[in-house]
Protein backbone atom coordinates (compact mmCIF):
# COMPACT_ATOMS: atom_id res chain seq x y z
CA UNK A 1 0.00 0.00 0.00
CA UNK A 2 1.56 3.67 -1.00
CA UNK A 3 2.24 5.78 2.04
CA UNK A 4 0.46 8.63 2.48
CA UNK A 5 0.53 12.29 1.68
CA UNK A 6 2.60 14.27 3.87
CA UNK A 7 2.75 18.31 4.16
CA UNK A 8 5.64 20.67 5.47
CA UNK A 9 5.21 23.89 6.01
CA UNK A 10 7.62 25.87 3.05
CA UNK A 11 7.35 29.33 2.73
CA UNK A 12 4.41 31.81 3.84
CA UNK A 13 3.82 35.67 2.86
CA UNK A 14 1.97 37.96 5.29
CA UNK A 15 0.31 41.25 3.78
CA UNK A 16 0.73 38.85 0.35
CA UNK A 17 -2.03 41.37 -0.61
CA UNK A 18 -3.69 44.54 0.67
CA UNK A 19 -6.88 42.66 1.67
CA UNK A 20 -8.43 39.24 1.63
CA UNK A 21 -7.12 36.91 -1.23
CA UNK A 22 -10.17 34.71 -2.77
CA UNK A 23 -8.28 32.80 -5.18
CA UNK A 24 -5.29 31.33 -6.53
CA UNK A 25 -4.38 28.91 -9.50
CA UNK A 26 -0.78 27.60 -10.82
CA UNK A 27 -0.26 28.43 -14.38
CA UNK A 28 1.69 25.14 -16.01
CA UNK A 29 5.38 25.63 -16.79
CA UNK A 30 6.51 26.50 -20.47
CA UNK A 31 9.70 25.43 -22.26
CA UNK A 32 10.97 28.73 -20.75
CA UNK A 33 10.33 29.06 -17.13
CA UNK A 34 8.78 26.81 -13.98
CA UNK A 35 5.52 26.75 -12.99
CA UNK A 36 4.11 30.10 -11.73
CA UNK A 37 1.49 30.64 -8.63
CA UNK A 38 -1.50 33.20 -9.31
CA UNK A 39 -3.66 34.78 -6.39
CA UNK A 40 -6.39 37.07 -6.68
CA UNK A 41 -7.51 39.75 -4.04
CA UNK A 42 -10.35 41.89 -2.98
CA UNK A 43 -7.61 44.41 -3.25
CA UNK A 44 -8.52 44.64 -7.04
CA UNK A 45 -5.13 43.16 -7.72
CA UNK A 46 -3.70 39.50 -9.52
CA UNK A 47 0.06 38.76 -8.25
CA UNK A 48 1.91 36.56 -10.20
CA UNK A 49 4.52 34.54 -7.93
CA UNK A 50 7.55 32.51 -8.13
CA UNK A 51 7.05 28.88 -7.17
CA UNK A 52 9.05 27.72 -3.65
CA UNK A 53 10.62 30.98 -2.68
CA UNK A 54 7.49 33.21 -3.25
CA UNK A 55 9.11 35.80 -5.04
CA UNK A 56 6.31 38.52 -6.49
CA UNK A 57 6.98 38.13 -10.26
CA UNK A 58 4.30 41.24 -10.82
CA UNK A 59 1.26 42.81 -9.84
CA UNK A 60 -1.16 42.79 -12.65
CA UNK A 61 -4.06 45.66 -11.70
CA UNK A 62 -7.08 46.58 -14.64
CA UNK A 63 -9.80 45.48 -12.18
CA UNK A 64 -11.92 48.18 -10.64
CA UNK A 65 -13.27 45.68 -7.50
CA UNK A 66 -12.34 42.32 -5.92
CA UNK A 67 -10.87 39.26 -8.07
CA UNK A 68 -12.99 36.32 -7.57
CA UNK A 69 -11.50 33.74 -9.75
CA UNK A 70 -8.20 33.16 -11.24
CA UNK A 71 -7.67 30.39 -14.17
CA UNK A 72 -4.88 29.18 -15.77
CA UNK A 73 -4.48 27.65 -19.65
CA UNK A 74 -3.01 24.27 -19.97
CA UNK A 75 -0.46 26.25 -22.68
CA UNK A 76 1.01 27.79 -19.55
CA UNK A 77 1.00 30.71 -21.60
CA UNK A 78 -2.28 32.82 -20.92
CA UNK A 79 -4.41 33.12 -17.94
CA UNK A 80 -7.49 34.75 -16.89
CA UNK A 81 -9.29 37.04 -13.66
CA UNK A 82 -12.23 37.81 -12.65
CA UNK A 83 -13.71 40.57 -10.71
CA UNK A 84 -16.99 41.59 -9.24
CA UNK A 85 -17.20 44.27 -11.79
CA UNK A 86 -18.13 41.41 -14.21
CA UNK A 87 -15.22 41.59 -16.16
CA UNK A 88 -12.61 38.91 -17.33
CA UNK A 89 -9.35 39.70 -18.31
CA UNK A 90 -7.38 37.05 -20.01
CA UNK A 91 -3.53 38.08 -20.68
CA UNK A 92 -0.34 36.82 -21.21
CA UNK A 93 1.42 35.50 -18.08
CA UNK A 94 5.01 36.41 -18.85
CA UNK A 95 4.33 40.04 -20.36
CA UNK A 96 1.30 41.16 -18.62
CA UNK A 97 -0.51 41.88 -22.19
CA UNK A 98 -4.46 42.07 -22.24
CA UNK A 99 -5.66 39.37 -24.92
CA UNK A 100 -9.15 39.78 -24.34
CA UNK A 101 -11.75 41.46 -22.22
CA UNK A 102 -15.18 39.32 -22.05
CA UNK A 103 -18.00 41.29 -20.17
CA UNK A 104 -21.21 40.30 -18.50
CA UNK A 105 -23.87 41.83 -16.43
CA UNK A 106 -23.11 42.42 -13.03
CA UNK A 107 -22.79 38.95 -10.80
CA UNK A 108 -22.47 36.70 -13.76
CA UNK A 109 -18.89 35.88 -13.33
CA UNK A 110 -17.85 33.54 -10.73
CA UNK A 111 -15.61 30.73 -10.93
CA UNK A 112 -13.62 30.25 -14.10
CA UNK A 113 -11.73 27.36 -15.55
CA UNK A 114 -10.41 26.20 -18.86
CA UNK A 115 -11.13 22.86 -20.48
CA UNK A 116 -8.34 20.12 -20.37
CA UNK A 117 -7.45 20.93 -24.17
CA UNK A 118 -7.56 24.67 -23.82
CA UNK A 119 -9.84 25.50 -26.85
CA UNK A 120 -13.01 26.60 -23.95
CA UNK A 121 -12.99 28.91 -20.87
CA UNK A 122 -16.14 28.24 -18.85
CA UNK A 123 -17.14 30.64 -16.32
CA UNK A 124 -19.86 30.39 -13.46
CA UNK A 125 -22.61 32.44 -14.31
CA UNK A 126 -23.43 33.29 -10.90
CA UNK A 127 -26.93 35.16 -10.90
CA UNK A 128 -27.72 34.09 -14.73
CA UNK A 129 -27.81 30.39 -13.31
CA UNK A 130 -25.73 29.20 -15.86
CA UNK A 131 -22.29 28.12 -17.15
CA UNK A 132 -20.90 30.79 -19.96
CA UNK A 133 -18.41 28.91 -22.28
CA UNK A 134 -16.05 31.29 -24.40
CA UNK A 135 -14.15 30.04 -27.03
CA UNK A 136 -10.17 30.67 -26.66
CA UNK A 137 -9.72 31.49 -30.55
CA UNK A 138 -11.86 33.89 -31.26
CA UNK A 139 -13.05 35.24 -27.22
CA UNK A 140 -16.61 34.81 -28.88
CA UNK A 141 -19.33 33.30 -26.23
CA UNK A 142 -20.49 30.02 -28.07
CA UNK A 143 -22.60 28.26 -25.70
CA UNK A 144 -24.95 28.89 -22.74
CA UNK A 145 -25.43 25.79 -20.59
CA UNK A 146 -28.77 26.51 -18.54
CA UNK A 147 -29.45 24.96 -14.89
CA UNK A 148 -33.01 23.67 -15.59
CA UNK A 149 -35.44 25.29 -12.97
CA UNK A 150 -36.95 22.25 -10.37
CA UNK A 151 -39.79 20.40 -11.76
CA UNK A 152 -43.35 22.23 -10.48
CA UNK A 153 -41.91 26.12 -10.04
CA UNK A 154 -43.27 28.49 -12.03
CA UNK A 155 -41.14 31.11 -13.78
CA UNK A 156 -42.59 33.95 -11.63
CA UNK A 157 -40.98 31.92 -8.10
CA UNK A 158 -37.74 33.52 -6.85
CA UNK A 159 -35.98 30.49 -7.32
CA UNK A 160 -33.06 32.16 -8.90
CA UNK A 161 -31.49 33.17 -6.13
CA UNK A 162 -31.20 29.78 -5.07
CA UNK A 163 -29.54 28.24 -7.89
CA UNK A 164 -26.78 30.96 -8.09
CA UNK A 165 -23.96 29.30 -9.49
CA UNK A 166 -20.73 29.09 -7.57
CA UNK A 167 -18.13 26.67 -9.06
CA UNK A 168 -17.48 25.19 -12.05
CA UNK A 169 -15.06 21.78 -13.42
CA UNK A 170 -14.35 19.97 -16.32
CA UNK A 171 -14.35 16.44 -16.49
CA UNK A 172 -10.54 15.31 -17.05
CA UNK A 173 -11.43 14.28 -20.74
CA UNK A 174 -13.09 17.66 -21.25
CA UNK A 175 -16.68 15.57 -21.95
CA UNK A 176 -18.00 17.09 -18.98
CA UNK A 177 -19.18 19.88 -16.96
CA UNK A 178 -19.95 20.13 -13.22
CA UNK A 179 -20.98 23.44 -11.61
CA UNK A 180 -21.91 24.10 -8.12
CA UNK A 181 -24.89 26.34 -6.55
CA UNK A 182 -25.83 28.16 -3.88
CA UNK A 183 -28.94 25.58 -3.16
CA UNK A 184 -26.42 23.03 -2.76
CA UNK A 185 -27.26 21.78 -6.42
CA UNK A 186 -24.88 20.31 -8.44
CA UNK A 187 -25.86 20.34 -12.10
CA UNK A 188 -23.79 17.84 -14.66
CA UNK A 189 -23.91 19.16 -18.89
CA UNK A 190 -22.87 17.12 -21.76
CA UNK A 191 -20.24 19.87 -23.26
CA UNK A 192 -20.58 18.57 -27.06
CA UNK A 193 -24.16 18.63 -26.98
CA UNK A 194 -24.65 21.00 -24.96
CA UNK A 195 -26.99 19.51 -23.18
CA UNK A 196 -28.36 19.54 -19.30
CA UNK A 197 -28.01 16.28 -18.15
CA UNK A 198 -29.04 15.69 -14.43
CA UNK A 199 -28.39 17.21 -11.02
CA UNK A 200 -26.65 15.63 -8.29
CA UNK A 201 -28.83 15.60 -5.41
CA UNK A 202 -28.17 15.06 -1.50
CA UNK A 203 -26.78 18.88 -0.72
CA UNK A 204 -28.72 21.42 0.35
CA UNK A 205 -25.91 23.95 1.45
CA UNK A 206 -23.50 26.08 -0.90
CA UNK A 207 -21.13 24.29 -3.04
CA UNK A 208 -18.35 26.63 -3.24
CA UNK A 209 -15.60 24.44 -5.13
CA UNK A 210 -15.53 20.80 -7.24
CA UNK A 211 -12.76 18.71 -8.51
CA UNK A 212 -13.08 15.97 -10.15
CA UNK A 213 -10.47 13.29 -10.04
CA UNK A 214 -7.79 12.69 -12.34
CA UNK A 215 -8.28 9.79 -14.12
CA UNK A 216 -8.79 9.81 -17.46
CA UNK A 217 -12.48 8.27 -16.96
CA UNK A 218 -13.28 9.60 -14.21
CA UNK A 219 -16.56 10.15 -12.73
CA UNK A 220 -15.68 10.56 -9.53
CA UNK A 221 -16.20 14.22 -8.21
CA UNK A 222 -15.04 15.77 -4.92
CA UNK A 223 -17.32 18.65 -3.31
CA UNK A 224 -16.52 21.41 -0.92
CA UNK A 225 -20.19 22.02 0.70
CA UNK A 226 -20.58 24.63 3.95
CA UNK A 227 -22.42 21.58 5.46
CA UNK A 228 -18.70 21.03 6.90
CA UNK A 229 -18.82 18.16 4.78
CA UNK A 230 -15.99 17.10 1.88
CA UNK A 231 -18.70 14.63 -0.65
CA UNK A 232 -18.13 12.25 -3.26
CA UNK A 233 -19.95 11.98 -6.22
CA UNK A 234 -20.19 9.44 -8.92
CA UNK A 235 -21.05 11.56 -11.86
CA UNK A 236 -22.95 9.08 -13.91
CA UNK A 237 -25.07 7.13 -11.35
CA UNK A 238 -25.83 10.79 -9.79
CA UNK A 239 -24.65 9.09 -6.21
CA UNK A 240 -22.86 10.29 -3.06
CA UNK A 241 -20.12 7.43 -2.78
CA UNK A 242 -18.98 8.96 0.32
CA UNK A 243 -18.73 12.03 2.53
CA UNK A 244 -15.58 13.27 4.51
CA UNK A 245 -16.20 15.11 7.48
CA UNK A 246 -13.51 17.10 9.91
CA UNK A 247 -14.24 20.86 9.28
CA UNK A 248 -15.69 22.43 12.30
CA UNK A 249 -17.40 25.13 9.22
CA UNK A 250 -17.62 25.65 5.72
CA UNK A 251 -15.54 23.91 3.26
CA UNK A 252 -14.79 26.57 0.97
CA UNK A 253 -12.01 24.73 -1.38
CA UNK A 254 -11.13 21.59 -2.23
CA UNK A 255 -8.32 20.40 -4.82
CA UNK A 256 -6.90 16.88 -5.93
CA UNK A 257 -3.70 15.69 -6.41
CA UNK A 258 -2.55 15.19 -9.90
CA UNK A 259 -2.15 11.66 -9.09
CA UNK A 260 -5.39 11.39 -7.75
CA UNK A 261 -4.18 10.42 -4.29
CA UNK A 262 -4.69 12.62 -2.03
CA UNK A 263 -7.38 16.00 -1.46
CA UNK A 264 -6.93 19.09 0.19
CA UNK A 265 -9.62 21.68 1.67
CA UNK A 266 -9.54 24.62 2.97
CA UNK A 267 -11.98 26.13 5.42
CA UNK A 268 -14.00 29.01 7.21
CA UNK A 269 -12.29 27.08 10.16
CA UNK A 270 -8.81 28.37 9.08
CA UNK A 271 -7.42 25.24 8.37
CA UNK A 272 -5.95 23.63 5.78
CA UNK A 273 -6.22 19.87 5.42
CA UNK A 274 -5.18 17.09 3.50
CA UNK A 275 -7.03 13.93 3.45
CA UNK A 276 -6.29 10.45 2.61
CA UNK A 277 -9.34 9.15 0.11
CA UNK A 278 -8.82 5.61 1.08
CA UNK A 279 -9.22 6.48 4.76
CA UNK A 280 -11.68 8.50 4.09
CA UNK A 281 -10.34 10.94 6.76
CA UNK A 282 -8.34 13.72 7.56
CA UNK A 283 -4.18 12.65 7.65
CA UNK A 284 -3.15 16.63 8.35
CA UNK A 285 -4.60 19.86 10.04
CA UNK A 286 -2.14 22.75 9.05
CA UNK A 287 -2.88 25.98 10.84
CA UNK A 288 -0.99 28.57 9.22
CA UNK A 289 -3.59 30.69 8.71
CA UNK A 290 -5.87 32.91 10.81
CA UNK A 291 -8.33 33.88 8.87
CA UNK A 292 -10.78 31.58 6.22
CA UNK A 293 -8.83 29.83 3.85
CA UNK A 294 -10.40 30.56 0.40
CA UNK A 295 -8.53 28.75 -2.13
CA UNK A 296 -6.47 25.39 -1.96
CA UNK A 297 -4.41 24.25 -5.01
CA UNK A 298 -2.06 21.55 -5.82
CA UNK A 299 0.77 22.33 -8.50
CA UNK A 300 0.16 20.23 -11.62
CA UNK A 301 2.30 17.59 -13.24
CA UNK A 302 3.88 14.56 -10.89
CA UNK A 303 2.89 13.90 -7.97
CA UNK A 304 1.94 17.57 -7.30
CA UNK A 305 4.85 18.44 -4.88
CA UNK A 306 3.73 21.74 -3.88
CA UNK A 307 0.31 22.83 -2.35
CA UNK A 308 -0.36 26.88 -1.86
CA UNK A 309 -2.89 27.96 0.26
CA UNK A 310 -4.66 31.39 0.30
CA UNK A 311 -6.88 33.49 2.98
CA UNK A 312 -9.01 36.72 4.02
CA UNK A 313 -5.98 37.34 6.25
CA UNK A 314 -3.97 38.46 3.62
CA UNK A 315 -1.04 35.97 3.49
CA UNK A 316 -0.53 32.98 1.01
CA UNK A 317 1.07 29.64 2.26
CA UNK A 318 3.02 26.77 0.00
CA UNK A 319 3.20 23.53 1.84
CA UNK A 320 5.77 20.69 0.32
CA UNK A 321 4.15 17.37 -0.67
CA UNK A 322 5.82 14.50 0.01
Amino acid sequence: MAKSMKLAGLKSVENAHDESVWTATWVPATGSRPPLLLTGSLDETVKVWRPDELDLVRTNTGHCLGVVSVAAHPSGVIAASAALDSFVRVFDVDTNATIATLESPPSEVWQMQFDPKGTTLAVAGGGSASIKLWDTATWRLVATLSIPRPEGSKPSEKSGSKKFVLSVAWSPDGRRLACGSMDGTISVFDVARAKFLHHLEGLYMPVRSLVFSPEHDSRKLYSASDDGHVHIHDVEGKAIIGAMSGHTGWVLSVDVSPDGEAIATGSSDKTVRLWDFKMRAAIQVMSNHTDQVWAVAFRPGGRGDRLASVSDDKSISLYHCS
